[in-house]
């Protein structure tokens, strides 16, 4: 049952993605020759007007084949005489990117119609705590430089330059559970303003690295019809800035250990699939979430990068060499192949 639902959730989100682009290069009159749900050889195929709607054998994900693209795929539509103004080639470059990003925007309106219906349907929205130490553990490292409960945390300094001056608990640990290094607490304690230095340890179950601090409990929020949507598009804002930061901190080299590919998805999906289906989508919110963020990546393999190099042909009137191009792909492919590598190795690791 696992398999079904890891599948589901794939398709879901790459549909989702794929669909973007198509409706929006239909809007946009470029031909599309095919859009398909699912890889590998087609079950049926329909012939609309103009395009051939697929399903095909495997059920991971999907495409929608435009004409002007240049990733080799039109070769299979040979036989299709495509007048050059319905190509993605000669459309205004702000067209274009419309279309590039579409997927993007897609991904998250996904996750925000999730989340607010998840809201909705809890009928409560957490909310994140004051930078609060509500107690220290015991014998642990903030113990020992001194931290005592009911100490207000003003600003997080870790040992590469980092610093964050935190509204809630949350700001503290988007930066601190993937990081290594000692890190300076600025505390305010009765009027007075005191820094401690600690140095935090790392579970060896979760890889995640812990001061020894814990917040006040999370406050809940009454959710209704009217304010689900504004608190949806609020937790898909505050998930976003988690997200990008932990992505500019990898980059950095922390936090390499959490990332998960395939194998770690497959069994996180087992594990929300078994509280319900409600946790389920919330899941599926979360993976098209990562998705978009992902996809907008500034890498010409990417929906980003390709309108980073959309952008630089309308700022400088000519195209991209085309060698440049390949080369730049290429790099970009082996890049992330290499990543994929990697973090499946860490998945196995894990299941060790």
């Amino acid at each position: 049952m696992t398999l079904i639902y890891f599948i589901l959730l794939l398709s879901a989100i790459i549909i989702i993605h794929e669909l973007g682009h198509f409706m929006f290069a239909k809007l946009f009159k470029v031909y599309c020759y095919e859009f398909s749900i699912g890889m590998g050889p087609k079950i049926y195929q329909k012939k609309g007007k103009e395009t051939v709607y697929s399903l095909r054998l495997l059920p991971i994900g999907g495409y929608v084949a435009m004409a002007g693209e240049n990733d080799g795929m039109q070769e299979a539509y040979e036989d299709i005489v495509v007048p050059k103004e319905r190509t993605l080639t000669y459309l205004k470059e702000w067209k274009r990117i419309v279309i590039m990003g579409a997927g993007i925007f897609m991904n998250f309106m996904l996750a925000w119609v999730i989340m607010s219906g998840f809201y909705l349907y809890q009928g409560a929205y957490p909310v994140a705590p004051e930078p609060i130490v509500a107690s220290v553990m015991e014998d642990g490292p903030a113990q020992a430089a001194g931290i005592e409960a009911n100490d207000r945390i003003i600003k997080v300094t870790l040992a590469d330059g980092t610093t964050i001056e935190p509204k809630t608990f949350e700001d503290i640990t988007n930066y601190t559970l993937t990081y290594d290094g000692d890190i300076t607490y600025t505390i305010e304690r009765d009027g007075q303003i005191m820094d401690f230095t600690v140095t935090p340890f790392q579970d060896e179950a979760t890889k995640i690295y812990y001061s020894g601090i814990n917040s006040l409990p999370y406050q809940s929020k009454a959710v209704n019809l009217l304010n689900a949507p504004i608190l949806g598009a609020s937790y898909l804002f505050d998930t976003t800035k988690t997200m990008i930061i932990s992505l500019v901190r990898m980059f950095q080299g922390f936090g390499l250990e959490q990332i998960s590919g395939p194998v770690g998805i497959y069994t996180v999906t087992e594990t929300y699939a078994s509280l319900g289906i409600e946790y389920f989508l919330m899941l599926v919110a979360l993976m098209s979430l990562n998705v978009g963020i992902v996809n907008a990546l500034p890498l010409p393999v990417l929906d980003g990068g390709r309108i980073v190099i959309t952008i630089g042909e309308w700022i400088c009137h000519r195209k991209l060499n085309q060698k440049v191009e390949i080369a730049l792909m290429s790099a970009c492919w082996i890049l992330l192949i290499g990543l994929m590598v990697f973090v499946t190795w860490n998945d196995i690791l894990r299941l060790l």
